[in-house]
């Protein structure tokens, strides 16, 4: 198994994290700080250079306000080869 940093699959993760923040008219900060985090933890997880496990996906996902399920199986449509 390869890995996933940089796959195309984490590319489109990154990417859908990044269009669903900003439909939801957040900033990296606004996000972050309802984490308990930096801003620079959510600029590295939207650039791809910071891999998101699965709680913080979640809690990614409850801050913005999308569908867990839903981004998943946009993800997961992708092609596994890079």
């Amino acid at each position: 198994m390869a890995k996933s940093l940089h796959s195309d699959r984490h590319r489109r993760l990154a990417e859908l994290l990044t269009e669903k923040r900003k439909q939801a008219g957040l900033t990296q900060a606004d996000v972050a700080k309802a984490l308990g985090r930096y801003q620079s933890f959510v600029a590295n997880i939207e650039n791809g250079d910071r891999r998101v496990d699965v709680v913080e996906f979640l809690d990614i996902a409850d801050v913005i306000g999308f569908d867990p399920h839903d981004a998943l199986e946009q993800v997961s449509v992708v092609s596994r080869r890079r």
